[in-house]
């Protein structure tokens, strides 16, 4: 009889360990989220009250998931837009906003839709660097009023991009494809491709100069347009902060505040494939 009894006090014990455990491995990770969301926070409104502006994030980290460890890259997407205008559309008139950017780009019709809104909002815009804004990330910069950039921060070209699954392809390339060939020499595809090709480079020279019209650069749209449209570089190809200021002016400075360099920490211990690249800290009165 003792032995049963202790025989079920152990099989209990076990039971109650590995509840113990399963309990453990769900909650350490939503206690870590929560301890890091709190954190960003933090210092969202810390800056905020510093700068007396509306601390927009849109940072989107390279992510590894620590069961498969596959690597997930975020990029601009219709929620970040979504996000981007709400909080736009949140903050008072009067109010300047900060965005912080660290981001590869992404959809076009994502970044058209932040930098007009950023570029409508009636107070100072300011957009911050740490590391990168490249693609559709610039074209939200030059929306901004200010580019406050880290010294070896960068931003990029926004030529247009085309392609399939099979391939991404720079529209300045597929038209000069076109150019050196005969007709009879390309396929229906490619053809197809350097007209749209061509629609997409004009659109993005009229949008450009839209975006930067009475705003940071403005004096040198020509040039601006050529630089980071033209395809005469890479697309990612780095336009480093003393390119960026030669080219926009002194609209670009380099003097990032202490706490957006604290807030990117925040980002590099994050693991979750569910982290909204969009956070925003009302500002209060």
């Amino acid at each position: 009889m003792d032995f049963l009894q202790a025989q079920t006090g152990l099989d209990t014990l076990f039971n109650n360990i590995w509840l113990l455990l399963f309990l453990l491995l769900f909650l350490i990770p939503m206690a870590q989220k929560n301890y890091l969301q709190m954190g960003r926070r933090r210092v969202l409104t810390r800056l905020g009250k510093k700068r007396g502006t509306q601390v927009i994030t849109l940072i989107h980290r390279q992510e590894v998931i620590s069961f498969l460890g596959i690597p997930l890259a975020r990029y601009i997407d219709i929620d970040d837009s979504e996000e981007v205008l709400r909080a736009i559309r949140a903050a008072q008139k009067d109010v300047p906003i900060d965005i912080i950017l660290h981001t590869p780009g992404g959809l076009a019709l994502a970044a058209t839709q932040i930098a007009m809104a950023l570029k409508a909002h009636p107070a100072k815009k300011t957009v911050l660097v740490p590391h990168y804004a490249m693609s559709g990330g610039t074209l939200i910069a030059f929306a901004a009023d200010e580019i406050i950039m880290d010294p070896h921060a960068a931003l990029g070209p926004v030529d247009p991009q085309l392609g399939d699954q099979q391939g991404v392809y720079p529209a300045t390339s597929l038209l000069k494809v076109v150019g050196k060939k005969k007709l009879d020499k390309i396929d229906d595809k490619t053809l197809i491709y350097a007209e749209e090709a061509k629609k997409a480079m004009d659109q993005m020279r009229i949008l450009l100069k839209k975006i930067l019209m009475s705003k940071c650069g403005e004096e040198k749209i020509d040039t601006i347009t050529e630089e980071f449209v033209s395809g005469k570089y890479t697309h990612d190809h780095p336009f480093m902060a003393e390119d960026a200021r030669s080219l926009l002016g002194e609209c670009v400075k380099t003097d990032v505040p202490e706490e957006v360099y604290e807030l990117m920490k925040l980002y590099r211990m994050e693991v979750g494939r569910n982290r909204p690249g969009v956070e925003y800290v009302p500002l209060s009165h």
